[in-house]
Parts: C-alpha cells; sequence; structure tokens
C-alpha cells in the first residue's frame, strides 16, 4: 500500500518591475543601469545601446528622475515597493484563510533593485516551498514585463541543485475578478462622464514582432467599459510613458490630454488598469503632469483614479486567479 503523500509547500512569488532604494541621483542610476540594460526592454543591438546608455543616458537621466521620485517618495519610502509588499502580506493572509489545510507563503520579488527575485525566491525556499508559484502583478503580457520576469526566474533556479516544481500566471487580463476589481475601483471615485484608460507603453515594433500587449490592453479596457456600463463614445484608451524618439503605441496619453483640454472637456477621470499598485507613472506622470497638461490646455478637472494597491478589492482579485489557475 502506497504511503500517502503530503501536500506540497507553496511558494507565491509577487513579482513587479521595482523601484531605486532611494530617491537620489545615485541609487536612480544604479537602478536605470540595470532596467535599461535588460535586451528585453532595449531592444537594440548592445554594440550600439550600451555605450550610449553608459556613455550618455546614465550620466544625464538619474538626476532628472531623482526628483521626479523625490515628488512621490513619502515616510514609508517607494509607493511601488510599500505597496506591493502591503500586497503579498494581505494577499497570504486571505489564503490561509480561505486554503486553512494548505502550506503557503508569499513573498516579493523585484525584477530591478531590491528585494531582488533571487531574494524572493530564496526566502521562499527557507521556508520549505516545494512547489512554486510565480504571479508577475502585470495583467496584460508583454515581454518588457512578465516575459523578463519569467526569464529572470528560471535563470535563478538554474543554478539551484534541487529545481522545484514551477506554474507562472503570464496574464490575466480578462480574468473576471480582475475585470470586476478594476471596475468596482473606477465606480467608486469616478465623477466624469468620460473616462481614460491609460496603459503604458511600448514599442509599436515590438507588437508587429509578436507581443500580445496591445491586444490585451485594449481588450482589458473594453470588458471594463461593459462592467461599467459605459457608452462607446464615453470611454477611451492611450499609452503613456514614452521612451526615445521610436514609435511607441498609439494614441500617446499626454497628446489625447492636451487635445481633451482643446476641447474644453469640464472633466476627465483616468484609469491604468496595467498597473497594479501606484507608482511614478501613476502618481506623477498622470497625477501631477497629465493634470497640469489637461488644465493647460483647457480642461477642467482630472481625477486620477488610483491603482487597486492593497485594498480589499485586490487581494480578493487575486487571491481568486490564484485558487482558478494553480490551486484547484
Amino acid at each position: 500500500m502506497l504511503k500517502k503523500q503530503t501536500s506540497p509547500s507553496l511558494g507565491i512569488l509577487l513579482a513587479n518591475t521595482g523601484t531605486p532604494d532611494a530617491p537620489t541621483p545615485k541609487a536612480v542610476r544604479r537602478f536605470l543601469a540595470q532596467f535599461l540594460a535588460d535586451p528585453n526592454v532595449i531592444e537594440m543591438p548592445r554594440w550600439f545601446w550600451l555605450p550610449l546608455l553608459h556613455g550618455i543616458i546614465l550620466n544625464t537621466r538619474p538626476r532628472r528622475s531623482a526628483r521626479l521620485y523625490q515628488r512621490v517618495w513619502d515616510e514609508r519610502g517607494s509607493p511601488l515597493l510599500y505597496h506591493t509588499r502591503d500586497l503579498a502580506e494581505k494577499v497570504e493572509s486571505e489564503l490561509r484563510a480561505r486554503l486553512p489545510e494548505a502550506s503557503l507563503n508569499v513573498a516579493v520579488g523585484m525584477r530591478y533593485g531590491n528585494p531582488s527575485i533571487k531574494t524572493g525566491l530564496e526566502e521562499l525556499r527557507q521556508k520549505g516551498a516545494t512547489h512554486f508559484i510565480i504571479l508577475p502583478i502585470f495583467p496584460q503580457y508583454s515581454g518588457t514585463t512578465t516575459g523578463t520576469i519569467i526569464k529572470a526566474v528560471f535563470d535563478e533556479l538554474k543554478s539551484w541543485r534541487w529545481l522545484p516544481s514551477v506554474q507562472v500566471i503570464s496574464d490575466y487580463h480578462d480574468h473576471p475578478a480582475y475585470i470586476r476589481a478594476i471596475a468596482e475601483g473606477v465606480r467608486k471615485v469616478q465623477k466624469s462622464d468620460k473616462l481614460l484608460f491609460s496603459f503604458h507603453g511600448i514599442p509599436r515594433g515590438y507588437v508587429e514582432k509578436g507581443d500580445p500587449y496591445e491586444a490585451q490592453c485594449l481588450r482589458s479596457a473594453e470588458l471594463i467599459a461593459e462592467e461599467l456600463l459605459l457608452d462607446k463614445e464615453d470611454w477611451l484608451v492611450a499609452f503613456q510613458s514614452r521612451l526615445g524618439r521610436q514609435e511607441w503605441l498609439k494614441p500617446y496619453t499626454n497628446e489625447v490630454l492636451e487635445s481633451l483640454g482643446n476641447e474644453k472637456l469640464s472633466s476627465l477621470d483616468v484609469s491604468c488598469p496595467g498597473f497594479a499598485v501606484d507608482c511614478l507613472e501613476t502618481v506623477d506622470e498622470i497625477g501631477h503632469e497629465g493634470r497640469a497638461k489637461f488644465e493647460a490646455a483647457g480642461g477642467g478637472e482630472l481625477e486620477y483614479i488610483p491603482a487597486l494597491n492593497a485594498s480589499d478589492l485586490h487581494v480578493e482579485a487575486l487571491c481568486e486567479i490564484l485558487e482558478s489557475e494553480c490551486l484547484n
């Protein structure tokens, strides 16, 4: 008679992009050096890109970026980091309540900066995890985000003598739990009849090579609008955070904000459904710079709708996604 096997110990890694350790030029330079050297993010020949990165960009951009980070840094530090940590703690607590028989732990790993993906995986191993679930908290898949996180995970695991079983949630852009959570988050704050969904952009060429990101963003926006019972003329989609001179996904958020301002739109709500937690690109780029651009062009009030962060809505959605995808 076979002896009954014990249940695996689950280790869930919530992975995000990362953030500098401090809002200083030195710390930002260190972060950007790692981020912008990733060939999954910047798909240029290394012989061309790396001299440009180290010779010009890292000698000019960190000081300006540090000033931007200083505007969003608070007593707890970087919003992206502490919101991700809060989210991980609450997801762990909720999953333990839902699955009292399970042995599980949740850790945070950042693709760039600290705590690293290596640190997060090692934390889970030290807690006895034998089965790993990797959840990059990017609802829409792109090689520049989820793709490079998955690569970093397996690059680290290659150095382990004993390899655990691993499951990856590569996207959840159309999962009903995610759609409901974003829609309810919008519903709680929405003031205007016009809603702009602003997603982080990527170069157009990446999509032409097969990256599904644009199609998934558009599908997410469509489903959220349906959940909110919005008419087609009541919402629109744009892409933000363009870097460099090449063409990125259009329309560009800053141009849309200026255009809507020129139309003297009295109020506008902006939601960023691709960002699981608030960070520089949401709090400052949309909530500060975007608002200023909209108002300067003649618009009225712009309301940035916060990311789900560590809200109960977000915790419940991620737990449902984990249960439906990996924990059945």
